[in-house]
């Protein structure tokens, strides 16, 4: 039996659609990042892009866990290059910046393999949007409901 190796542009790829609202984040990223890599596929091949597309609205009411949200230990650092330029944030400064999707959006990136050319062009496969509304309708994007595969996924107030 020989060992299956997929060619590109050999399975075409589907459209998922994920609302976000109450979701945890790392739950969320992590079987994002599957999609996005292909893994999800009967004819996974690591060094070709057999992913699909990925759909996510209502970015700014994902949820992060436990004490994460305020606390001094999970902190977004970057560097100006500046001296003394070191800037932080907390996961809750970013959801109400004027950019909460960045979250969703690193999180899944820190889940894909680095330093990759193949990553980068997996990464262009995520689409994240705020609100309800997404520029994807013609595609028509089919709905993956992350609430019902665990009970774990979504937070209950």
């Amino acid at each position: 039996m020989k060992t299956y190796t997929a060619k590109p542009g050999e399975r075409g790829q589907k459209w998922h659609l994920i609302d976000a609202d109450g979701l945890v984040l790392g739950r969320l990223a992590s079987r994002v990042a599957l999609i996005l890599r292909g893994k999800t596929n009967p004819g996974f091949t690591p060094n070709i892009d057999t992913g699909d597309h990925v759909v996510i609205v209502n970015a700014e009411k994902v949820r992060v866990t436990g004490n994460k949200a305020d606390s001094d230990k999970n902190v977004f650092y970057w560097h100006t290059g500046y001296v003394g330029g070191i800037k932080g944030r907390t996961p809750n400064q970013v959801l109400k910046s004027n950019r909460p999707e960045a979250l969703i959006e690193k999180a899944v990136e820190r889940m894909m393999p680095k330093d990759s050319r193949l990553a980068d062009k997996q990464m262009g496969k995520l689409h994240v949007f705020v609100g309800p509304n997404h520029t994807h309708e013609a595609q028509k994007p089919e709905p993956l409901d992350m609430a019902k595969a665990n009970r774990k996924n979504k937070v209950q107030d």
